[in-house]
């Protein structure tokens, strides 16, 4: 198969906000565990998310622009927290979500991202699904025409679970693809966002889902989650470490999963795609460093089985 470094198949990216959960409010250490990403070459790209403070946005741009590194943004933490949903009934409460994902757009502009990550609101209930989902095409729709009058960001749209812990309508790999079709239509700056973690909350399997959706441009994320067990201290859709006990996904699924986007096509060399990892911390005794060489041994071991 000629060269088959794993950089030549993809941009290989990690979570900040997510490897150091200090920091997903906008505050925290963000340069200092930021440069930590930023001085391990194995990374060729980091997904960033919220800095309230400016002075702090403009030293992450500084060191981003250093790192030769593909920049992604992620709208999550400044949308999550305030509880906004962009396909709510409400236009009034609608148009608050808008707000503060454009403001993420700016933000993303401002430390020098190339692409941002959005998502749709909360699951309505199946008797709302329909109408939900076309407020949230058109919502999507006005995104990406304000990004694209900004620059040449490009969106990529995360697909999560619809009724175990975030419970959202993007949601069904189905409904994914039913929407980014539409939005597409009108948008050349859109895509799909799939995530390994996601498969098992949503009861999909990835190689029935991703050729619904392998039609638009796409990005990837590997995690794990557990939810098979209430009780379980990561249960949902909380990204735990690789293997942990009562977790879906290891090794051997992460291996899988690279074979499989190969497969399909998806790893292209002359387009490569984002693939970051998305785990944190979250028991006792866990710290950012052995969650992030955890990640790094997977990745590597997980590569060289494919």
């Amino acid at each position: 198969m000629g060269n088959f470094s794993i950089y030549r198949h993809m941009k290989l990216g990690i979570v900040h906000f997510k490897a150091f959960p200090e920091i997903v409010t906008g505050e925290g250490p963000i340069v200092e565990s930021l440069r930590t990403l930023v001085e391990d070459d194995f990374w060729t790209a980091v997904e960033v998310g919220w800095i309230k403070d400016i002075k702090v946005r403009n030293e992450v741009r500084t060191l981003l622009e250093t790192s030769h590194m593909e920049v992604c943004y992620a709208c999550q933490p400044r949308m999550f927290s305030n509880k906004l949903n962009i396909n709510h009934f409400d236009p009034v409460e609608r148009g608050k979500a808008i707000g503060m994902m454009k403001s993420g757009i700016d933000e993303a502009y401002d430390i020098g991202a190339s692409v941002a990550r959005v998502f749709s609101g909360k699951h309505p209930g199946e008797e709302k699904k329909e109408e939900a989902k076309k407020i949230l095409i058109d919502s999507l729709k006005e995104v990406c025409e304000f990004t694209k009058s900004q620059g040449d960001i490009k969106l990529y749209m995360k697909v999560f679970d619809y009724d175990i812990d975030k419970c959202f309508l993007i949601g069904h790999f189905q409904d994914a693809a039913e929407v980014a079709a539409e939005v597409c239509k009108d948008f050349d700056n859109f895509g799909v966002l799939a995530d390994l973690s996601h498969f098992p909350l949503l009861r999909e399997k990835p190689e029935d889902a991703l050729p619904l959706v392998k039609e638009f441009p796409m990005h990837f994320h590997i995690g794990n989650c557990s939810f098979k067990d209430r009780r379980h201290p990561t249960y949902g859709d909380r990204q735990p470490r690789f293997g942990l006990p009562g977790g879906e996904i290891d090794t051997p699924q992460v291996r899988d999963y690279f074979k499989l986007l190969l497969d399909l096509g998806l790893l292209d060399p002359e387009n490569r795609p984002v693939l970051s990892a998305e785990v944190r911390p979250l028991l006792a005794n866990e710290t950012s460093e052995t969650v992030i060489a955890n990640t790094k041994r997977v990745i590597k071991e997980a590569w060289a089985m494919v």
